[in-house]
């Protein structure tokens, strides 16, 4: 299908998103099936629809942006942060700063909460929690969850933080007052400073190479020093002392 330079070229001029920084097989091909799915035949006339259709639009960004997320992602690596980095920071700081980087839909920047709560009071909790997408945001702030979404939330977390709302549980608003939901585009916007603990999991995948160094530049210089960066199972950085980082426990880089 021809016409996807010009296409990404639209795209920036109107959502500052550069799909160039994005693996281009992989994001074409995820573009071409929304092309198909409305019975167009070029980037063109999907472009045009954008244009017009504020559903096709969200779409085409909640699409883009990849919101796959789930409570306690990866248990094991939860384990990790809440018996070695979460001590490891309060020796430091007993209000650690914490920022959700591509929060999606909520599960991350929640679970980052409750986690915290063993150790912190709820009221001291404070986390930074950013996504593109502003209907991620969105549902994000609502709370509301499936079960099959919190299969791997320990027992006791679902007991005291959600509370059952027809076929579903919503979050509780004592873990959402601990969250500040921000929109942000990673690839473009600048970068907070001064954390504690940064978390960007299953996000930098789906970016160029090219893209995911100048990320990792990034969250380097918004961590503290003795701060931590928390990367997803697919994640591990090759050679982290490229970036200064050390690597710590698997999928935990340390900024000295």
């Amino acid at each position: 299908m021809e016409g996807y330079e010009q296409f990404k070229t639209k795209v920036f001029t109107k959502t500052k998103l550069d799909l160039s920084l994005y693996k281009e097989r992989q994001m074409k091909r995820r573009i071409e099936s929304l092309i198909s799915r409305h019975a167009l035949t070029s980037f063109e006339a999907y472009f045009k629809l954008l244009e017009t259709d504020k559903n096709a639009f969200d779409e085409f960004v909640n699409y883009l942006t990849i919101n796959v997320s789930e409570f306690y992602r990866n248990p094991s690596q939860w384990d990790a942060l809440r018996e070695d980095i979460i001590p490891a920071l309060l020796k430091r700081t007993k209000r650690p700063k914490i920022w959700s980087a591509a929060c999606s839909t909520g599960e991350e920047p929640y679970s980052l909460v409750m986690c915290l709560s063993e150790f912190v009071p709820l009221k001291d909790i404070k986390i930074l929690a950013v996504d593109f997408d502003d209907e991620a945001l969105n549902k994000a702030k609502i709370g509301m969850y499936t079960d099959k979404s919190i299969k791997n939330v320990p027992p006791q977390y679902v007991t005291r933080f959600f509370e059952p709302v027809g076929k579903g549980f919503r979050i509780k608003d004592e873990v959402k007052n601990c969250v500040e939901f921000k929109k942000m585009n990673l690839l473009l916007d600048e970068y907070p400073k001064g954390y504690d603990l940064i978390v960007c999991r299953n996000v930098m995948i789906y970016f160029t190479e090219e893209a995911k160094d100048e990320m990792y530049k990034k969250f380097y210089a918004s961590l503290v020093n003795d701060g931590y960066f928390f990367v997803g199972s697919t994640e591990q950085i090759i050679q982290p002392q490229r970036y200064n980082f050390e690597s710590s426990k698997t999928f935990f880089y340390y900024k000295r």
